[in-house]
């Protein structure tokens, strides 16, 4: 249709303005640290504490003595100040030595085959189970692994790990049901996690037990930086994966319906306990086995709260080093808020430096850091934030003492354990580029006391030094005092909230940005971008983000040379808000008569 009339007449055009802004991606905070199972160096999203806890577990004993690691301390003050996601990767000591424990089910047949008694040997295998989760957590294992007490219940079964069960076994119909249960549950009180229903070993079947339960396997490649995935069907179950089917059924019925006599003895056994004959009591008791890695040594319980050094939760530096460089990946991982509780920046330079570094590249979030161990000095404070610069990092000291969640027992933990509580808690009071520090949104209800008072002098120099404090005042307790970054050279930047309302801006914007890849360089496209940017960075205004804004994508930044280059150039001008953190009160007395200034 032309544009322009060239004799009377009228030209109706149309300018579609109704885009329907779109909101941005919800990401969360990610944290770096041991648990006590869970996903071995595989980055797990996890929605609430509940989810955490049954995915990586709580409480760990060692010597007669529960413990808890920094991670769980974080997610349950993360979650219970309103954070939404958490990105938990897990770290362990020597991971090469990790394995999965695994378990075979057996067929029908094997019973009616003559062998010696107890001897393993002679079973045939229907499937093979294996544990998603790497660890010795999962066996239950030594002489008496699969021995069944009264009840039911395992021998060594325990709450972290899991048991199967095999119930409705039918030859007519060449299915099966599979239960997954904790493993210190019983027969007369059964703790089901997960329930499989009418389960085929028919490759060919829509109900063929790999595609129902699934049968990936994730693994860290260390030579390409990514997690390798292995095996066809997406894992639907949150505790085991199909290993192997040995005894498969395909067509398991002939041209008249009826199953075929080969494949009747393939159909596991139903149980989870014992079975008649003289099969031992232990082959069918519905146990794991084979998993490697130990939870924390004896010796690394000596290295947990106050307790940390060189060696920090049972882990050293370098057990950090893979998983910090995976979450560089800015495509697979979505985190505005890095922390990794346990790393002092004078203790643990290596894996800092490295998580650092790689925030900044990625550029939409901000790294929490711990300045030194428990019991340091104001001035080693310092002199470890006098060592970093980046706008992309921030530090807060001392050390807070706090109620272990789940142990009950006081303990201490490092302000990075509690600082995603408090972020978490000023985004739902408020927004991100707010501070969050004060004592209207920068509380740390759940600390009983920092570990040591600051006077103002002491706030003075650890805020002049990049160090935020956390005070303790009376009537108020214990508060977040400062929302500096470590950046060196003074600017907006070198705020907390101005920082975060930079990623929050840059995530938003950047999502619409992808949306006009491969699209046509034409001022339709640029007014597409434009009508949804625009009412976005208003409402930030409105929402005491922005002083003011201008966005500029048109002719006058997108010339004819740059379109040819196949380029689309926007630029974004920002006028962060500023927060009143030096506040001066003249109180002018006058004497009696005087004339009050207009």
């Amino acid at each position: 249709m032309a544009e322009t009339l060239i004799s009377p007449g009228v030209l109706a055009r149309e300018n579609d303005q109704s885009f329907i802004t779109q909101q941005p991606v919800s990401v969360g905070a990610a944290i770096v640290g041991p648990t006590v199972k869970g996903p071995v160096e595989i980055p797990t999203l996890v929605t609430s504490y509940s989810d955490y806890q049954n995915r990586f577990g709580t409480t760990f004993t060692s010597a007669s003595e529960d413990f808890t690691f920094f991670t769980s301390i974080a997610a349950y003050n993360y979650f219970q100040n309103g954070g939404q996601t958490l990105l938990v990767t897990r770290v362990v000591s020597g991971s090469t030595s990790w394995d999965y424990a695994s378990a075979s089910i057996f067929t029908s047949h094997s019973i009616s085959e003559s062998f010696a008694e107890n001897d393993a040997t002679y079973l045939t295998s229907s499937f093979t189970l294996e544990v998603i989760d790497k660890g010795v957590i999962f066996n239950q294992s030594g002489s008496n692994a699969n021995v069944l007490l009264p009840s039911g219940s395992l021998y060594s079964g325990s709450s972290n790990n899991v048991r199967w069960e095999i119930q409705n076994p039918s030859t007519s119909d060449g299915t099966f049901d599979l239960l997954v249960r904790r493993g210190d549950d019983n027969e007369n009180s059964k703790i089901v996690l997960e329930t499989w229903t009418n389960l085929s070993l028919d490759p060919k079947a829509s109900n063929y037990i790999s595609r129902i339960i699934g049968d990936q396997k994730y693994q860290y490649n260390s030579t390409e930086n990514y997690i390798e995935i292995t095996g066809s069907y997406r894992n639907a179950s949150r505790y085991v994966r199909v290993a192997s089917v040995t005894s498969k059924t395909p067509n398991y019925f002939d041209n008249n319906g009826v199953a075929k006599a080969e494949y009747t003895g393939s159909i596991p056994l139903a149980g989870s306990g014992s079975i008649s004959g003289s099969i031992s009591t232990g082959y069918l008791g519905g146990t794991f086995a084979g998993g490697a890695g130990t939870v924390i040594s004896a010796e690394g319980a000596n290295n947990m709260y106050s307790n940390i050094s060189t060696r920090t939760q049972g882990l050293v530096a370098d057990d950090y080093t893979n998983m910090l460089s995976l979450l560089a990946n800015q495509d697979d991982y979505a985190y505005n808020m890095l922390v990794t509780p346990g790393l002092a920046n004078s203790t643990h330079t290596s894996p800092i430096s490295t998580a650092l570094s790689n925030t900044a590249t990625r550029g939409d979030a901000i790294y929490i850091i711990d300045p030194v161990l428990y019991a340091q000095s104001i001035t080693s404070a310092v002199t470890q934030a006098s060592s970093r610069n980046s706008s992309y990092g921030a530090m807060y000291w001392p050390w807070l003492q706090t109620i272990d969640p789940d142990t009950g027992d006081q303990v201490w933990v490092p302000a990075s354990t509690m600082i995603p509580g408090v972020y978490a808690f000023n985004d739902n009071a408020s927004e991100p580029w707010f501070a969050p520090a004060g004592i209207n949104r920068g509380g740390l209800t759940t600390v009983i006391r920092p570990e040591r008072k600051l006077s103002q002098a002491n706030r003075d120099t650890l805020y002049s030094g990049k160090v935020n404090p956390i005070a303790s005042f009376p009537g108020v307790g214990t508060v977040v005092y400062g929302q500096k970054t470590l950046q060196k050279q003074a600017s907006a930047l070198d705020r907390v909230n101005v920082r975060r309302l930079l990623i929050d801006l840059k995530s938003y914007i950047g999502q619409l940005a992808k949306n006009l890849v491969f699209e046509q360089n034409t001022a339709a496209t640029r007014n597409n971008f434009l009508s949804q940017v625009n009412p976005y960075l208003e409402s930030v205004v409105q929402r005491q983000g922005l002083y003011a804004f201008k966005v500029v994508m048109d002719e006058s930044n997108n010339t004819p040379d740059v379109v040819d280059r196949n380029m689309l150039v926007g630029q974004i001008y920002l006028q962060p808000t500023k927060t009143a953190e030096f506040i001066y009160l003249d109180f002018n007395v006058l004497p009696t008569g005087a004339t009050f200034p207009a």
